[in-house]
Parts: structure tokens; C-alpha cells; sequence
């Protein structure tokens, strides 16, 4: 295997012709994958293209049915996570792995030989050194659940690299962070790879794997389909390769065209003063109000945890509002539930799209119509209407261009991508005069964004309102006519699409109130609407 491009170092890693099956599904087919010693190596692909089954053999999770690894070019055999660790493979996660109530210094003790027991001040003083050496400062002292989500990323780094991980996996690190975050965390890992390290950065944000790769391997369904740097491709190109075809409208983000307000039609989400509570009943809004026009898409950036999934259910009746209310086309709404809602013509795509939105275990046609399975077309009286379920599924998948063998094909075979168009295209199916759209396409591969991002253009095309909750700035800039931001439970700015400052609405997420020389923040528009 070719062993360039992070310099003349032996590889540090090097996975060769990796096979993985699960039953019989080929997840990984004879790729190989090499990291050196002082560079990031993106690793991209659609979902499904086997990107973390092939890191979860490098960390230990999973041992490949066939293929090589090789740590400093010995054949290497990981029977645990703890054993990568041990050897210095260290990934992180998504989702983050820490305990909340326990301090950032406690975390980084945790599954360490003696535990909490262990002298905490030696292990803080080492943590802020490594934090001010690699710009990944962070309080020792202070409690997991009182940092952002920016902070709490670095902790999982922190704790890696004061285990003696050389070698660093980073899924989707991105995904949740602001863009002032995301810039910081862009300068450590290039700062990391200067010192020696060798990182493995995963993203399906294009951008950033340019900005930052040295170099970039692309899975198309299992098989390694091209391996690239930056300076020898772009966008458009990286888009192609991972999904096989063009995707113009993806790469090119098409900006929403801002229209003048007497262009859309009359109010169709008001909410006045509204006050929520949160999971740990602590305010999680405090005095919300909007106005949402019938053809207009609002946007709703902040970082996670400031008051979106609180919004969200309130608005679709999943949450109870303490104080305020919410009207839908000029209709106290505020408390009635769910289905009702959903008769008044409310979709929801919700945040956990398995949690409260489709059931793994029932197949495709089930979920289909699990909103609606208990009226005509669907039932007649207490039976259920087998051919109009069966011709409503089937025009459901071919419709929002789900891959999957079929309606009887359980959900929970589904890639994300795919789950999440089924769930899109059953919300929008009924047309709905109001869509309640929460991170739409976290997770998603490129070729089902490019699909999501149309159906929404559609609905906003033919009249419907669309509250779109996202944490990405450039999926609310290409759909969103206008953005409000929220930061502890508040408004904190709002602002035309067309106008945006992405520093500036990045500051706002922080909770910084950025402004102008003219001492008004750029594009701001009346939090109302």
C-alpha cells in the first residue's frame, strides 16, 4: 500500500483489505486505509457507505471477517475498545460519553486503574496543560453538565489525549458546534497533526473536510471508490464520488430568495410570550414570541440544549406550555394534543426520528401510516384497509426515493437517510399548511440532504409555513427566509437569510450580541417577524 502524503513516516495505522459481513450484508468490502503520523485524513462517504464500521475495527469495536491491521506496521490484534485504547487508538464519538453531574477532571479518572480515588489535582494541572497546548482550554474543576456542548467536546478529546492516544478518530465533530467552535476545533486538529499526531476526521460537511484534510479517502457501499487531497478536487467532485451522480443543487446550496413581507400570506404561527419547561423542570423558554407566515420558512439556530426541542413539542403538542399561548391560523391551539394538531394540519419531523417519529420494528408500509392508520382511506370503521395502506407505501417510497426493497422491509433496516425520507415524505403527504421540521437532516448523507432540502423548497413553494430547527447555519441559510436565534430560552436576534453574517449569528448562538458600527447587528429584523 501506498505510503505518502503525511510525509515519509511509516504509517501509524493501516487497515488492509477490511471485510466485515453482518449476515448477509457486506459492510465493508476488502478496503484498505492508511493514517500517517502528522496529518487528518478525511474519511467520507453516504450513510452506509461503511465509514464507522470501518473506524469501528480500528477502534476495537469490531474484528473484521477478513483484512489486516497493522499499528506502526506490525499486524495488530484490538479484542476491545480498552485495548485500542490501550495501544493509542482513541475516537470521538457523535454522541458524547460523559457523566454530566461528575467534574471534566472525574471523566477523564473514569475507568483508570483506582478510579475517583485517584489524586484529582496532579490529573487537573496536566488537563490544563494539555488544554492551553493544544487550544483546547476547559475548566478541571468545573461540572460536565454546566459546560457547552463546544466545551464538553473538548473534554472527550482531553481525556484521549491524557490516556496517550497518538492516533484520533473524530465522528461528525462538527455537527453541533458554532461556527466560531467549529473554526477552533478546525485550527486544533491541524495543530495536533503539527505535533506529531495522526487524525482520522469523518464529515459529511464538504467544506470542512477541504478546509482541513490532507487527505480524503471516499466509500460508495462498502468499497473504497477514490482516494484524493484537496488540492486535486472540490465539491461538486467529492459529492459525485460518494454517491455516484451529480448533485448540483446540493453542492451548490441555492439560497432561499427572500421575499417582501406582503408577499406571504396572513399569519400562521403566532406565539406570544410563551414560557416552557424544561426535562429537569428549570425554565427551558422564557417568554418567546413569533410570527410565522403562511410561505415563509423561519429559521431557529442555537446551539443544543438553548430551548429548540422545547419550542418544538410546545408548538406540536408534546410539551405543556406554562404560561403564554400558541394560535394556528388565528386558533388558540396552546394544549391540544398531538393528533389534533395533526387534523389541523400540523406536521412534525422531530428531532429523534426513532424515539417519537417511526418504529423500528414494523415495516415500512406500518409506518407509513402510523399518523393516520385509523382513518379513511386507511381503515373503514375498526378494519383496516390492506390495498390502500399497500398503494399509499408504495407511492411513499417512490416518491421521496427511499431505497429499500420494499414495503414489508423492516425500518430499522434502513440506512438514516432513508428512514428520515420516509418519515419527511409521510409528514408532508397530507399537505400541511404548518411544518414543525427539527434537524432534518442530522446524520444524513449528501444525497438525502439534496432530497429533504427539495421537498421543503416544494412545500414553502406552495404556501406552507415552516418553522425549520437546525444547528446548521448553511442548511437555514439555504432554506430560511429569516433566522432567529435562540440562547437560554430566549430570542436573542433575528435576521433576513439573505442578509446573514454567519460571525455574527455564531456570536449570537454564544450569546454574544455582535453589532455593527451603526450599533445594529447586520440584516436584524424584528424578532416577530
Amino acid at each position: 500500500m501506498e505510503e505518502t502524503g503525511g510525509g515519509a513516516s511509516p504509517a501509524a495505522v493501516e487497515l488492509r483489505g477490511i471485510t466485515k459481513r453482518f449476515g448477509p450484508v457486506v459492510a465493508t468490502d476488502s478496503v484498505d486505509f492508511v493514517v500517517h503520523p502528522g496529518e487528518v485524513h478525511a474519511l467520507v462517504g453516504e450513510n452506509g457507505a461503511g465509514k464507522s464500521t470501518l473506524m469501528s475495527v480500528l477502534a476495537g469495536l469490531y474484528r473484521p471477517d477478513a483484512g489486516l491491521l497493522l499499528l506502526g506496521g506490525v499486524p495488530t490484534v484490538f479484542r476491545s475498545p480498552a485495548d485500542a485504547m490501550a495501544r493509542g487508538i482513541g475516537m470521538v464519538y457523535q454522541h458524547f460519553m460523559l457523566v454530566e453531574p461528575f467534574t471534566v477532571a472525574e471523566n477523564v479518572l473514569l475507568g483508570l486503574p483506582g478510579g475517583l480515588r485517584l489524586e484529582t489535582a496532579a490529573v487537573e494541572g496536566e488537563l490544563a496543560e494539555l488544554g492551553e497546548r493544544y487550544g483546547l482550554a476547559v475548566n478541571p474543576r468545573a461540572a460536565v453538565w454546566t459546560l457547552s456542548v463546544g466545551e464538553q467536546q473538548r473534554v472527550e478529546i482531553l481525556r484521549l489525549l491524557h490516556r496517550g492516544a497518538r492516533v484520533l478518530v473524530l465522528d461528525e465533530p462538527t455537527a453541533v458546534l458554532t461556527p466560531q467552535e467549529t473554526a477552533g476545533l478546525l485550527r486544533t486538529l491541524r495543530g495536533l497533526a503539527a505535533d506529531g499526531f495522526a487524525v482520522v476526521f469523518i464529515s459529511h460537511k464538504l467544506d470542512e473536510v477541504l478546509a482541513v484534510a490532507d487527505r480524503i479517502t471516499i466509500l460508495r457501499r462498502g468499497r473504497t471508490v477514490a482516494a484524493t487531497t484537496p488540492a486535486e478536487t472540490d465539491r461538486r467532485t467529492l459529492a459525485r464520488l460518494m454517491v455516484g451522480r451529480e448533485l448540483a443543487a446540493f453542492v451548490e446550496r441555492p439560497a432561499a430568495e427572500p421575499r417582501p413581507e406582503h408577499t406571504f400570506g396572513a399569519p400562521l404561527l403566532e406565539i406570544r410570550g410563551l414560557h416552557v419547561a424544561g426535562d429537569n423542570r428549570l425554565p427551558a423558554l422564557a417568554g418567546v414570541d413569533l410570527r410565522l407566515r403562511a410561505g415563509e420558512t423561519l429559521g431557529i439556530a442555537g446551539v443544543a440544549g438553548n430551548g429548540q426541542r422545547e419550542l418544538a413539542e410546545a408548538v406540536t403538542g408534546l410539551r405543556p406550555v406554562a404560561a403564554g399561548s400558541i394560535l394556528i391560523d388565528g386558533e388558540e391551539t396552546t394544549g391540544l394534543e398531538p393528533g389534533a394538531l395533526a387534523r389541523l394540519g400540523v406536521a412534525h419531523v422531530p428531532e429523534d426520528r426513532l424515539a417519537t417519529g417511526l418504529v423500528p420494528g414494523l415495516d415500512l408500509a406500518d409506518n407509513a401510516v402510523l399518523r393516520a392508520y385509523d382513518r379513511p382511506p386507511f381503515s373503514q370503521g375498526p378494519f383496516l384497509v390492506p390495498g390502500a395502506i399497500a398503494g399509499f407505501a408504495d407511492r411513499l417510497i417512490a416518491e421521496n426515493e427511499v431505497r429499500a426493497p420494499g414495503r414489508t422491509a423492516k425500518l430499522g433496516t434502513l440506512s438514516g437517510g432513508n428512514q428520515q425520507k420516509l418519515l419527511l415524505g409521510r409528514e408532508l403527504a397530507g399537505e400541511p399548511s404548518l411544518i414543525v421540521a427539527v434537524h432534518p437532516t442530522r446524520g444524513v448523507d449528501v444525497a438525502a440532504t439534496e432530497t429533504i432540502h427539495r421537498r421543503l423548497r416544494e412545500q414553502r413553494a406552495r404556501g406552507a409555513a415552516t418553522l425549520l430547527i437546525s444547528e446548521d447555519l448553511d442548511e437555514l441559510l439555504a432554506l430560511a427566509d429569516r433566522i432567529a436565534v435562540l440562547f437560554e430560552g430566549k430570542i436573542v436576534g433575528t435576521v433576513f437569510a439573505n442578509k446573514a453574517d454567519i460571525e455574527h449569528l455564531g456570536l449570537l448562538m454564544a450569546g454574544l450580541r455582535g453589532r455593527t458600527e451603526a450599533g445594529r447587528a447586520p440584516g436584524a429584523v424584528p424578532s416577530g417577524g
